[in-house]
C-alpha cells in the first residue's frame, strides 16, 4: 500500500507549499497521499503562491473547528492548533491500519504553545499518545544521529546523562532499529580526557556503554567519541547527548536531505528534517528534497531520484518585500 497520511504543518510556514510542489513527483513514482488539514486553508495558500489545488490533491479533514486565517511567518494559536490537529488524524488513520505511514511537515513549537497545547513537538506528542515509546533519529542514509535527550535546555540535558538511563536508551535503541556499530560522543570537550575535562565520560556514559553491550550481548556500541572531531570522518551511526550536539554538525553537512524518524512505534513516522522556514514562507522557494526522501524511506529508493531541481510546481516566486511585513519578530 502505497497511501500515506501527510500532515501539512504549520499553515504559516512552508509546509503546504512543499506538499503542492512534490505533488507531482509523488504521483509519478505511485504514492496516494492524504492531505490532513481543512480544505479552506489548503485553498488560501494556493492562492498565496498564485496557483490552484490540483484535482487529485486529496484533502482529509482533520477536525479543526477554528477561525483560521493564514498569516505567512507568524506563530499564532490558531495555526498551532491547526496543524495539532492535522497530526493527530494522520496518527488515527496509520493506528486504524488506513495508511502505511505518516509524514508530518514541520511545525512551530510557539505556536503549540499559544494554541494551548502542551506538547513540545511532534515526538513529545507521540510519546504519550504510545505509552513513552518513541526515540528520535534524524539523518541520511551516510549518517544518522540518535538523540539522547531531545528539546530541553541544555543545564537540563546534561543533568541526565546518567549511566542507568542511558543505558536503558541504548539498549532500546538497538532493539528498535536494529542498528550496530553505532558510536557514542562524550558530553565534556575532548570527551573529559580522562577525567581532566569532567568525569561523566568515566562515570557514567562509559559503564553505560558497556552495560548495554553486555545485555544485548554484542558490541552493538563504542566509544567515547571526542564530540569535535567525530564528524570528520564519522560512523554511520552516532548516538549525540543533547539536541545541537548532534544536529548541529549533520544539518550543516547534510541540511537539505535531513529526515527525523521516529523509531520504537506501532506505526511509521517521518519527518522533514528542518523548520518551518518563516522568512521564506509563501514566496515559492522552499526545497523539498527533505520531504522526498521521507517516502523514499517509507518505500525504498526505487520511488525514483527526482530532486528540488526536477520538481514541477506552478506557482511563481513572491518577491521578499511583498510578504516583509509578516516576517517574525
Amino acid at each position: 500500500m502505497k497511501k500515506v497520511a501527510v500532515s501539512l504543518g504549520d499553515p504559516n510556514g512552508i509546509g503546504l507549499e512543499i506538499a503542492l510542489k512534490a505533488h507531482p513527483i509523488l504521483e509519478k513514482w505511485g504514492i496516494e497521499p492524504l492531505y490532513i488539514g481543512t480544505k479552506e486553508v489548503v485553498e488560501e495558500g494556493a492562492k498565496l503562491l498564485g496557483g490552484e489545488v490540483p484535482s487529485t490533491f486529496q484533502v482529509v479533514e482533520s477536525g479543526f473547528t477554528g477561525n483560521l486565517k493564514i498569516t505567512p511567518g507568524c506563530a499564532t494559536g490558531e495555526g498551532g492548533e491547526w496543524s495539532y490537529r492535522a497530526f493527530l488524524k494522520g496518527v488515527e488513520l496509520a493506528k486504524k491500519g488506513e495508511v502505511a505511514g505518516v509524514v508530518t511537515l514541520p511545525i512551530n513549537k510557539e505556536a503549540w504553545e499559544k494554541g494551548g497545547i502542551k506538547f513540545k513537538g511532534h515526538t513529545d506528542l507521540l510519546r504519550h499518545l504510545f505509552g513513552g515509546r518513541g526515540i528520535m533519529v534524524m539523518g541520511v542514509p551516510e549518517l544518522l544521529v540518535a538523540l539522547y535527550t531531545e528539546h530541553l535546555p541544555l543545564r537540563e540535558a546534561v543533568e541526565r546523562v546518567k549511566r542507568e538511563p542511558l543505558e536503558r536508551f541504548l539498549i532500546t535503541l538497538a532493539e528498535a532499529t536494529g542498528f550496530e556499530k553505532v558510536g557514542v560522543l562524550g558530553l565534556n570537550p575532548h570527551a573529559g580526557e580522562n577525567g581532566v575535562l569532567g568525569r561523566e565520560e568515566i562515570g557514567e556514559i562509559v559503564p553505560a556503554i558497556e552495560g548495554a553491550n553486555r545485555k544485548l550481548g554484542r558490541e552493538v556500541y563504542f566509544g567515547v567519541l571526542v564530540p569535535d572531531t567525530a564528524f570528520v570522518n564519522p560512523p554511520r551511526r552516532v548516538v549525540a547527548l543533547y539536541h545541537d550536539q548532534g544536529l548541529a554538525p549533520l544539518k550543516a553537512l547534510y541540511f537539505d536531505r535531513v529526515i527525523n524518524i521516529t523509531y520504537g512505534l506501532p506505526i511509521k513516522r517521518v519527518s522533514v528534517g528542518h523548520g518551518t522556514g518563516y522568512d521564506i514562507a509563501y514566496r515559492g522557494v522552499a526545497k523539498i528534497d527533505s520531504y522526498l526522501n521521507c517516502f523514499r524511506w517509507l518505500f525504498g529508493e526505487e520511488l525514483g531520484t527526482e530532486s528540488e531541481s526536477e520538481g514541477q510546481f506552478p506557482f511563481e516566486p513572491k518577491p521578499q518585500s511583498r510578504l516583509d511585513s509578516h516576517s517574525k519578530k
